[in-house]
């Protein structure tokens, strides 16, 4: 259901970005914790966001995702933009507690060197 412009949230926009799937590691951007941030005016939501890395390449993919996504979500006529940002850079101390758990981090790691992704894609 489309809200009104009135009714959105940072929260409601948050909610709905975590239905888009990371295809690579198989979880949502909003648990990756790739959304930096998100501003909404009477008529746009401005999202921030990173990658995993620069080289990333589902990056095409998942803006595609996104503007689909928010094509279908937002009201008629309300703009939406994405900026993709490098600072600060992605690690995985930005995952959801229970991403975290899922790839066996614990709460002080921030690299993702070595880890085989590859076992934990479900």
């Amino acid at each position: 259901m489309t809200p009104a412009a009135s009714e959105l949230t940072e929260s409601s926009v948050r909610q709905v970005l975590s239905q888009i799937i990371d295809p690579e590691v198989g979880a949502s951007i909003v648990d990756m914790g790739l959304i930096y941030g998100i501003r909404l005016s009477s008529d746009e939501v401005i999202i921030d966001m990173t990658m995993t890395s620069p080289a990333c390449p589902m990056g095409e993919m998942i803006l595609e995702d996104i503007d689909q996504t928010l094509d279908h979500y937002l009201p008629k006529g309300m703009l939406h933009t994405v900026n993709v940002v490098w600072d600060p850079p992605w690690d995985p101390s930005k995952m959801s507690p229970a991403l975290r758990q899922r790839f066996q981090l614990d709460e002080d790691s921030s690299n993702i060197d070595g880890l085989d992704l590859e076992k934990y894609l479900k």
